[in-house]
């Protein structure tokens, strides 16, 4: 058994919780527990990852792992009969949460609402699944002593008053339940302090023998009532009415200033809990939640349309809030995503952590590690080759044959009745498991391609693509697969065969096409193609669509052409100034005026992306060039080329950029060490049939010509 830790900490999910509302509220004093922990603390934000979808990201943030490991891959999987769906299952896990590593360490851990925690498992503590107000058969609490207290928490919705709710109506009064939008608030109100309940209950039913050593509670309240209300927020969206904009406009606001009064309640329980012992807090959201100018407007499309489109709603940085004994004050996490919150949360607790993980700990979070991501001193942080193959303790696992891949049964149950051994499912249930199947098949090839591994991806995409030919979803992604790859003939022609199969003047296509046809050489139709393109609407309005086509001009090698395309979103004011989307033009000028040796202005541009967003690696890999240009020797690109490769791992650009300015310094040593990890990932990129070479502007013969010959090896 390890020791306990200093302070026993809180990872605390909100679902969709944004800085870009809670700013404003903390300012006007209204999420007065949140203000706090910040005081207290440190504050940043954190990048979501693609697919932007609930059940993927929080097994991701409780495992550390990305989901084509964890293996939660959809809302919904095969049920073990094959008949049907159910709720995504925590049988479904391939690796081991955090709270299986607490337990298995000799921790006790509670677990209260997370994604896929259902069936609850056995650990050393407590837990209630995510589907424990719907669940009769008692699989939904760990321990069974506790399940008496959870169900006479639950809150029904005929206990959720009016009176609880006005301050939900800013003054208006209370609409009537028969609209279908009150329905959804009371049924997600109703739901959110039914767990807030059972947390409550589970921390005063686990205070003895001793105290919790950590605890983990999600809510995704915000998520689900901002689907449907957030377009009501002021600004007022064009298609909202005026009248529903006065009736539930305050909405969004008030549930963020209830999930801060559910802090503070749980906070003071958790300190009587532990006799006054203080509590760390780790409290972290998915991803953002459009709130403004961006948000999405989404009508007269069917419902499936509508599921497909509402991951639209989603902005690309979540919260972290670090708060407490284990945490620094005014630490930052700069570039942090949602796989790095297990690994710092093991690394709060002193338990080690696995380098099979794919996200990497928060140093700069840490109480006793500098505020920066840096390499932290030897011996700070203890680290496991992988937690899956500790046997050592009791992780609190379901037994082996509960723990099924639901596709690889359903695939059983399949053969079996292809062998005449059981009859044929209905054909709504074969319907039903098969577009979950194709759906989550897509997903986790979508997390192969956004974690940059698109030669894993390009093998996933090719059966969905074969079964679905016409669907511009899983051709489109195939194409910018093949693209990162390297194999720009092979898109072009895939596109090719798209649009004469489809005849749809599809937008994104024909983007995709202006690029991938320049990069095959192919430079006159794909000028041509470009001339056509800037005509339409939405081109000639749109920043990034324009950014794709001055791309398209890059790789032709035309970049007054480029920046004519960009014109005002290429030029007009600062980006901390500009939209989010105004980054992509941002960047295409920065290559444009790297391609005309105009390296200081370039420098310029990419410091203001930088200003947006710190993290963002192309604007810390473009200005280490710019800067390499201007001064003469790359000290001064140093930093840049670090951060660029620490928020981008196995970038081959940035390796080959580093050892050349290192070999021109004569630091031997670091271009040996970056010329061996070149050489390592070249090796990669083959063995996975992608074209490693560099494709960013740097030519080392006229960049030595310019600063003198190299002075080292």
């Amino acid at each position: 058994m390890m020791p306990s830790a200093p302070s026993p900490l809180l990872v605390l999910g909100w679902d969709a919780a944004d800085w870009l509302v809670m700013d404003p509220l903390l300012a006007a004093g209204r999420m007065p527990s949140l203000a706090r922990l910040i005081e207290r603390g440190s504050r940043d934000r954190l990048r979501t990852l693609e697919p932007k979808l609930s059940p993927l990201l929080w097994s991701t943030i409780a495992t550390g792992r990305f989901a084509d490991a964890h293996g939660i891959l959809n809302f919904v999987e095969p049920k073990p009969d094959g008949a049907g769906v159910r709720v995504v299952s925590s049988t479904s896990r391939r690796v081991k949460a955090l709270w299986n590593i607490v337990s298995q360490s000799g921790r006790r851990v509670g677990v209260v609402g997370w994604y896929a925690s259902h069936p609850a498992e056995p650990v050393n503590g407590a837990v209630v699944s995510n589907v424990f107000m719907e669940d009769g058969s008692g699989e939904s609490v760990h321990p069974a002593a506790l399940r008496g207290a959870v169900r006479a928490a639950c809150v029904s919705e005929a206990m959720v008053t009016d009176a609880s709710l006005r301050p939900y109506f800013a003054g208006c009064a209370v609409p009537p339940r028969t609209d279908e939008r009150m329905h959804t608030l009371v049924h997600e109100v109703a739901r959110m302090r039914s767990l807030h309940a059972a947390t409550l209950a589970l921390v005063e039913a686990t205070a003895t023998p001793s105290p919790l050593d950590c605890l983990m509670v999600f809510h995704d309240t915000i998520d689900t009532v901002g689907h449907r209300f957030m377009e009501c927020r002021a600004p007022k969206m064009s298609h909202v009415s005026a009248a529903d904009q006065r009736r539930f406009g305050a909405v969004m606001d008030a549930l963020y200033i209830e999930h801060d009064r559910l802090l503070g309640d749980l906070l003071d329980a958790m300190a009587s809990a532990s006799a006054g012992a203080p509590w760390s807090v780790l409290l972290v959201s998915d991803h953002g939640f459009h709130s403004a100018a961006e948000r999405p407007v989404i009508v007269d499309v069917t419902k499936e349309e509508r599921a497909a489109m509402e991951a639209r709603w989603h902005r690309e940085h979540g919260i972290v809030v670090a708060s407490g004994p284990l945490f620094a004050i005014g630490g930052s996490a700069a570039g942090a995503c949602v796989a790095d919150v297990t690994p710092t949360a093991l690394a709060a607790m002193g338990l080690p952590v696995g380098r099979d993980m794919d996200g990497r700990v928060m140093r700069g979070l840490l109480a006793r590690g500098e505020c920066v991501r840096v390499q932290a001193p030897a011996g700070e942080i203890a680290f496991i080759d992988s937690w899956e193959s500790v046997e050592e303790g009791d992780a609190g696992l379901h037994s082996p044959e509960k723990r099924l891949d639901p596709f690889e049964a359903h695939e059983a149950l399949k053969q079996l009745v292809d062998l005449g051994y059981m009859a044929a499912l209905p054909e709504d249930a074969q319907a039903q498991v098969e577009l979950v199947r194709r759906e989550s098949f897509f997903n986790r090839a979508v997390v192969l391609m956004s974690t940059g591994r698109p030669g894993a991806a390009i093998e996933s995409f090719r059966p969905l693509v074969a079964e679905r030919a016409t669907e511009s979803r899983y051709v489109l992604p195939l194409a910018r697969c093949l693209m990162m790859a390297g194999r720009d003939v092979e898109a072009a022609g895939l596109l090719g065969r798209f649009t004469a199969a489809t005849r749809e003047a599809n937008l994104e296509r024909q983007l995709l096409l202006v690029v991938a046809s320049a990069r095959a050489g192919r430079a006159d139709e794909s000028r041509a193609l470009s001339s056509r393109l800037e005509q339409e609407p939405e081109c000639a309005a749109g920043a990034s669509q324009r950014a794709t086509l001055a791309e398209a001009a890059l790789v032709r090698s035309e970049p007054h052409e480029a920046l004519r395309l960009l014109g005002a979103a290429g030029r007009a004011g600062r980006a901390s100034a500009a939209p989010s989307e105004a980054i992509p033009a941002r960047l295409a000028r920065v290559r444009a005026q790297l391609a005309l040796r105009e390296w200081e202005l370039a420098a310029e541009l990419c410091l203001d992306v930088l200003d947006v967003d710190p993290s963002q690696p192309d604007a810390n890999y473009l200005v280490a060039l710019a800067v390499a240009w201007l001064d003469g020797n790359g000290e001064r690109s140093t930093p840049f080329i670090d951060a660029a490769m620490a928020h981008r791992s196995g970038w081959v650009d940035a390796v080959a950029l580093a050892a050349a300015l290192a070999r021109h310094r004569g630091d031997a040593a670091e271009a040996r060490r970056f010329a061996d990890a070149l050489a390592g990932l070249v090796e990669r990129a083959r063995a996975g049939g992608l074209a490693p070479a560099p494709r960013e502007p740097w030519d080392a013969d006229a960049w030595t010509a310019a600063h003198g010959p190299r002075s080292g090896a």
